[in-house]
């Protein structure tokens, strides 16, 4: 066996999903064809819901949260194992954006976290398995072809985070941590790739935001296709630039406290995000 670099291990993932993400597409067209394809209203918001939001979301953690920090240990022990192997294997360079990647999955991460707070606001006893209840969900197909989009733009935007270090600090890996912060901080090389790469990992969270923030909870609570969802969250975005903005930097302002250190605080954070998450898009979608 042999250990692949980072840009052939992205390429394959990259092409793996995108074929995945094309199977499900026809799968999804095909057997959907019924789907409910009437576009949902959308309401305007302002930052005071994503005050409220967040307290909601805090509100359901707190009912849940011995169960939900046991639901979301796993994805700080994926960031560590990550964070682990990016060094042991002369992959330092993308240790940033494999924590940063987070933001990008965290949509899909976050599925159980709507279900539970959905199942809570219709009054339901709540535990941690009613997670697992997405399985069941008339749009699951749509989920996991929704989902494997997020993990098709994660693989790229590794892809390219190891193509930026190549051609700027690389294409040999760095020798120790504290040369690769030195040359990161103190060289014209090493600034052109914190500005490329900063530039380039926000379109990337754009994207995201756009095609995400309420795509998921709706295919939850709706028999609709991933095509709809999406288009219904980037509308939703246009219809409230400001306050999706502001929700976008508290997202990745907590994703990144929430890293520091060895990932720990994602317990907190990322269950706090995907509850409140649910409730925002309650807020900008008119109800059934």
């Amino acid at each position: 066996m042999t250990i692949r670099n980072p840009v052939e291990w992205g390429a394959d993932l990259f092409t793996q999903t995108s074929r995945a993400v094309g199977s499900a597409s026809h799968a999804i067209y095909h057997d959907e064809e019924d789907a409910n394809l009437a576009a949902p209203a959308i309401r305007k918001i302002g930052l005071a819901d994503l005050r409220d939001a967040l307290r909601k979301g805090f509100a359901d953690f707190g009912a849940y949260r011995t169960d939900v920090i046991f639901l979301c240990v796993v994805y700080p022990i994926i960031g560590l194992v990550l964070g682990r192997a990016a060094v042991t294997q002369n992959m330092l360079p993308l240790v940033f954006p494999l924590a940063s990647g987070f933001a990008l999955i965290g949509p899909l991460a976050g599925v159980g976290l709507y279900e539970m707070s959905r199942q809570r606001e219709h009054g339901a006893t709540v535990n941690w398995l009613q997670a697992f209840a997405v399985l069941r969900s008339p749009s699951f197909a749509a989920i996991a072809l929704l989902g494997a989009t997020l993990v098709a733009l994660f693989a790229l935007w590794l892809y390219l985070a190891q193509v930026i270090y190549d051609q700027t600090l690389g294409p040999l890996p760095p020798v120790s941590i504290e040369a690769f912060i030195s040359a990161l901080l103190t060289t014209s090389a090493g600034w052109t790739m914190i500005g490329v790469g900063t530039g380039v990992g926000f379109v990337f969270a754009v994207v995201v935001l756009a095609i995400s923030v309420v795509s998921f909870p709706m295919l939850l609570e709706r028999k609709v296709r991933a095509d709809t969802a999406a288009w219904t969250s980037i509308r939703a975005v246009a219809a409230n630039p400001v306050p999706m903005a502001a929700w976008g930097l508290i997202v990745a302002g907590s994703l990144v406290l929430g890293s520091i250190p060895v990932f720990i605080g994602l317990v907190v954070v990322l269950p706090v995000l995907g509850h409140a998450t649910w409730h925002l898009y309650r807020k900008v979608l008119e109800p059934l």
